[in-house]
């Protein structure tokens, strides 16, 4: 079929903004040597060849972290090889007096929680993502919530957002209830998910953190029960910190055992025997660019989370933290703030939902790192442009590994889109949320390749997506290039080509994404491009199908050729979509926002059957006048 230009296709009215430049983006090198002369006309393949593009290397490099173990003397070395033996603190000294159990310093949040749910907390309901639960209703015990709910009550989140609530003392009572209601029911270590050792290292670090909260009783023997219960919990996670389900929970019990040694009466040796655990878990966890090698955006937060918690906690005994701890949060800054849209809010990968934009901010602010986003992170897989008002976020890596992978989703090549704050090309996201206003049904729906911003061929993802959160085989390697464009009057653009093999040992295709943003930021022109991979790819035809899952509130305008799509965003711009091969259908979608709420929104899908020798589809969105 002969290519089509897509300048040529487009309504009149589609007009480029005054001053913006052409409304191609010219793929050239800027000071690259010209082929030929270049027009406004010209189709997607006949711009790019008239330039010879140079990579441009990233903008900078980054010093990998030092993950060895804080360096001691001789004597704490051997405090903390006993320590890691299983022998009691007082081994060493065995003529020391042992004192009763008791905390050293009370910390100060630095992590304010929500002040809603906190109230809803002392109105006797749990507020997690929009759905409230009944405290009175609640099991505190067996596998009967819904994982988000999970989390919240065995890892004892609401703490912060009790705390957040008003004055202490009618909070104090609140959760006394609670905790002790949470302690009948599990009096001691057992399979289920209150023993989980990522959630209990969540609520011992939530217990010394918010100590005020739950021992603040005037009842001696309370108060004693509770100090057991702490002491209790960190001798177990002592010795079951190696169980965790994955690195991450790992983290969050390391920073919990530091932190009782920090905050507990004798606690120098679980203290060295905690930083030494949690450097090393550390390590494993973060990649060399700074982010998790889960990929995913809501674990880089949690990891940052515990790791300022944990900082709180040297600052309440008023002693300094590991350096190894400034370095790893310096690297994990910068790629949770490359996930950011215009607004400030998160993007939508690897299930997470929108994370509102002061949730992020109160977090960057309290970790102490000023720093700008992670622009080109090869391992990260996240690929960024900034063009004045517009941002896109880039899928540009193959899907975690399944050891690492929460809610891992197949998503390679997908990505989002905003201006001006205004998100226009979204990915569903909130799988990681589901079991709140997402029905816990949607999770692997939300997790496919179907519900990203991105091409499948049969409806088929381009990486198994499997229960519990982990991935199967599929996307194995990611080829990524990224280069700066120039056209003859100045402007520029930024050229994105990507390609991945999760359709090959299926279909025999290798799925090709080239994406170029213009500087102005007002029209990004997109291909897809499907090459046939050994004999598999000249016998047939598949099913392909392009989706833009739309963001939120924005009205549209079916153009009457079937091609193109006008867009109304709620700012009031105008935006056009427009298909040089194939008609734009339009169809329902779902996007989950920073409350992890579905919201009802709808998606642009090209569809089309084509041989198995491959096809390419060129396609362009453009603000109009």
């Amino acid at each position: 079929m002969e290519r089509t230009s897509l300048d040529e296709s487009l309504d009149e009215s589609a007009v480029a903004e005054p001053g913006a430049g052409p409304a191609i983006p010219l793929a050239s090198a800027r000071h690259a040597p010209q082929r030929g002369p270049v027009n406004d006309q010209m189709s997607f393949d006949e711009v790019e060849n008239r330039f010879e593009p140079a990579v441009i290397e990233p903008g900078r490099a980054l010093a990998l972290a030092d993950f060895s173990p804080p360096s001691v003397g001789a004597g704490d070395r051997l405090a903390r090889f006993a320590y890691r033996l299983g022998l009691p603190p007082g081994a060493l000294n065995p003529f020391r007096k042992r004192g009763r159990t008791r905390l050293t310093a009370t910390v100060t949040n630095p992590l304010p929680g929500d002040e809603a749910a906190g109230k809803a907390l002392r109105a006797g309901h749990f507020l997690l993502l929009g759905v409230r639960s009944a405290i009175a209703d609640t099991e505190f015990s067996g596998p009967r919530l819904s994982p988000p709910m999970e989390r919240l009550i065995h890892g004892f989140g609401w703490l912060a957002d009790l705390e957040s609530a008003g004055p202490r003392a009618p909070n104090v009572a609140v959760a006394e209830r609670i905790l002790a209601t949470w302690l009948a029911a599990n009096p001691k270590p057992a399979p289920g998910p209150a023993w989980n050792v990522g959630h209990t290292g969540h609520r011992l670090l939530a217990w010394l953190v918010h100590a005020p909260l739950i021992l603040s009783s005037a009842d001696r023997k309370a108060r004693a029960r509770v100090l057991l219960a702490i002491a209790e919990t960190a001798r177990w996670l002592d010795r079951q910190v190696h169980k965790a389900d994955d690195k991450l929970d790992e983290v969050a019990a390391w920073t919990a055992i530091t932190a009782a040694g920090l905050l507990m009466e004798d606690g120098h040796a679980r203290r060295l025997y905690g930083e030494a655990g949690l450097i090393k878990a550390l390590g494993d966890l973060v990649g060399d660019d700074g982010g998790l090698l889960s990929r995913s955006p809501l674990g880089q937060i949690e990891a940052i989370e515990r790791i300022v918690l944990l900082k709180a906690c040297y600052a309440a005994v008023r002693t300094d933290a590991p350096a190894q701890l400034d370095t790893i949060l310096t690297l994990l800054v910068p790629p949770l703030l490359a996930m950011l849209h215009g607004d400030g809010a998160l993007g939508s990968w690897q299930g997470a939902p929108a994370v509102a934009a002061d949730r992020i901010a109160t977090l960057v602010k309290a970790s102490g790192v000023r720093t700008r986003p992670l622009r080109d992170a090869r391992q990260w897989g996240y690929q960024r442009i900034s063009a004045v008002k517009s941002i896109l976020q880039f899928d540009a890596a193959p899907p975690p590994l399944a050891r690492h992978a929460r809610e891992g989703c197949a998503s390679t090549l997908a990505f989002e889109l905003s201006h001006a704050g205004q998100r226009l090309i979204v990915n569903c996201g909130g799988a990681a949320v589901a079991g709140g206003q997402i029905p816990l049904r949607l999770a692997q729906g939300l997790r496919a390749t179907a519900a990203h911003s991105t091409l499948t061929i049969d409806d088929c993802n381009s990486t198994a997506v499997l229960i519990n959160g982990k991935l199967g085989a599929g996307v194995s390697s990611v080829e990524v290039d990224r280069r700066t464009l120039a056209t003859e009057n100045g402007s520029g653009a930024t050229r994105i080509e990507a390609s991945h093999d999760g359709y090959v040992a299926r279909y025999g295709l290798t799925h090709r994404r080239i994406l170029i943003l213009r500087d102005d930021g007002l029209e990004l022109r997109g291909e897809d491009v499907l090459v046939a991979a050994g004999r598999k790819g000249k016998r047939g035809t598949v099913g392909v199908a392009l989706r833009f899952h739309l963001g939120p509130h924005i009205e549209l305008a079916q153009g009457q050729d079937g091609f193109g799509v006008t867009l109304a965003l709620p700012d009031g711009s105008l935006w056009q979509f427009r298909s040089a091969r194939d008609p734009v259908t339009i169809e329902e979608s779902l996007w989950a926002d920073g409350q992890g709420r579905p919201v009802a929104t709808r998606q642009l899908v090209i569809q089309a059957r084509i041989p198995r020798s491959g096809e390419s589809f060129s396609w362009l969105l453009k603000k109009m006048r």
